[in-house]
């Protein structure tokens, strides 16, 4: 292979991958261009048919002309052979004749011709159904293609999520508060290890164990009143 043949079949490789790039990034465009030259081939074949039946049309009528001169020569030749006239009687037989060879041929040519323009106003029938079904492709997938579009915008946004701004300001505040509620604990912790906190928990200790030995003394003097109560009765009673 030549060095200029192996260029070109570069240059149509790469030919070929810029316009399928550009096919993937314009669908609408290629199902437009699909649709528009399915009704362009359309036109000619509702033409091709067009022809078909006008020349179904063309050989009915004529058969129907045909067949009508025939009916009225049948009946004009008793008439010339009872009248006497058989060179009108020759020609109205050779006419005859000739109108009914005409007929058979018409009647063959309209049978066929009559074939094909069913099967054409057929494959016509179905050819536009299949232009209509592109139509309807051409919406679903469209339809198909925003809706996936979407979804992978929304996906996208979810995955970079973390990286806004307004998701970035939310986790600062966030860490500010507990940065402030932990300096709130370690104040408290703190507080509770101070030598002040341990001078107050020694006073109420102090305080308390005041308040106890009162208690307990006037528990003393109470019972050595009532055991003195108790001495004085037993000796009244000895008496």
């Amino acid at each position: 292979m030549g060095f200029f043949q192996r260029l070109s079949n570069v240059w149509r490789g790469f030919l070929s991958l810029w316009v399928t790039d550009v096919e993937t990034r314009n669908p609408e465009a290629v199902y437009e261009s699909a649709i528009n030259e399915r009704l362009k081939k359309h036109k000619e074949l509702k033409k091709a048919v067009s022809n078909i039946v006008y020349l179904r049309n063309k050989l009915a009528t004529e058969l129907e002309e045909k067949e009508k001169e025939l009916r009225e020569v049948n009946l004009q030749i008793p008439i010339a052979v009872e009248d006497g006239e058989d060179e009108v009687a020759l020609v109205l037989i050779q006419k005859k004749d000739e109108l009914t060879g005409r007929i058979g041929t018409l009647s063959e040519e309209l049978g066929k011709i009559e074939s094909q323009a069913e099967d054409a106003k057929a494959g016509l029938l179905q050819f536009q159904a299949e232009i209509d079904k592109l139509r309807r492709e051409k919406e679903q997938m469209l339809a198909e293609k925003t809706n996936a579009e979407a979804r992978i915008d929304i996906q996208e946004a979810l995955s970079g999520m973390s990286l806004d701004a307004d998701v970035q300001a939310l986790d600062n505040v966030r860490a500010s508060i507990h940065k402030l509620k932990a300096e709130a604990d370690v104040g408290a912790e703190l507080e509770g290890g101070s030598l002040d906190a341990k001078l107050k928990k020694i006073k109420d200790k102090t305080a308390n164990a005041a308040a106890k030995a009162q208690l307990d003394e006037m528990k003393k003097q109470l019972a050595a009143r009532q055991a003195a109560a108790e001495g004085a009765a037993n000796v009244k009673k000895t008496m």
